[in-house]
């Protein structure tokens, strides 16, 4: 088509100039019958990059580790593909009123548990003595390796702390029981050497009550060192019910959780 008519006007004799503008005209008029699809290109290209956008959210927001903090304050953060903090979770009374003074969402992770790290609260639970468990929770065991020597560089310079690493499964049974996986952990621990102890026990004790309940029951000293070592666990209590029958509540809301004395 477009040979035809570079075709015709050739065939007719007249100035350049006028040849040269009769093209342009036709040229614009055929830009503007095809522009109709303009409006459909970019649509597709705008829902291409809208798609783009959308998977690369849903990417960012979805937590692929999570990194439990436990002193009495119970913390817990999700922890992206991109290693940046995108959730904070109290799992006690303490713990809720502690993640809303914290500001590390979309922090990364180290900066996020040195942030707790030095906050006031943490800070003064430590100088009396207090002891802070840090878990690294996942189930891809070489990523989790590696963040879990990236919080124990964290830690180094923080007495009184230690850090662990866990598997996904026994979180859910932790959550089940109505605590985060850090005092659930202490939990098993002390429930071998008394197996009357119950959940809702755990949930009002400091980790250091918890971690001199294990000493004392076992003959040992209750050290961040020991804390750190496994432990044999006796099988979870049925935390669908307390002893009295009654559900067990939902994070942030577990009685009236208290500070190291």
């Amino acid at each position: 088509m477009h040979e035809e008519i570079r075709a015709a006007f050739d065939s007719v004799h007249a100035e350049p100039e006028l040849k040269a503008a009769a093209r342009a005209a036709v040229a614009r008029r055929t830009r503007r019958q095809r522009s109709p699809a303009r409006p459909v290109r970019l649509a597709l290209a705008t829902a291409a990059c809208a798609a783009v956008v959308l998977g690369g959210g849903w990417l960012y927001l979805t937590p692929t580790a999570h990194i439990s903090i436990d002193v009495n304050p119970s913390l817990e953060l999700g922890i992206n593909r991109f290693d940046r903090v995108i959730s904070v979770q109290g799992w006690n009374d303490d713990g809720t009123a502690l993640a809303e003074t914290l500001d590390v969402k979309n922090l990364t992770y180290t900066q996020a548990v040195e942030t707790i790290l030095q906050s006031e609260t943490i800070t003064a639970l430590v100088e009396q003595d207090a002891v802070v468990e840090i878990g690294v929770i996942g189930d891809d065991d070489t990523r989790c390796a590696q963040m879990l020597a990236g919080v124990e560089s964290c830690a180094e310079a923080h007495q009184n702390t230690h850090c662990y690493q866990a598997g996904t499964q026994e979180v859910e049974e932790a959550h089940e029981c109505g605590l985060s996986y850090g005092k659930y952990r202490a939990y098993r621990e002390l429930a071998v050497l008394d197996p009357a102890v119950t959940p809702e026990e755990i949930q009002g004790m400091t980790m250091r009550e918890i971690r001199d309940r294990i000493a004392a029951l076992s003959g040992g000293e209750a050290t961040a060192e020991s804390a750190a070592e496994p432990a044999d666990s006796a099988p979870a209590q049925d935390c669908g019910n307390t002893p009295q029958g009654q559900q067990q509540k939902g994070p942030g809301h577990h009685g009236a959780g208290h500070h190291e004395e």
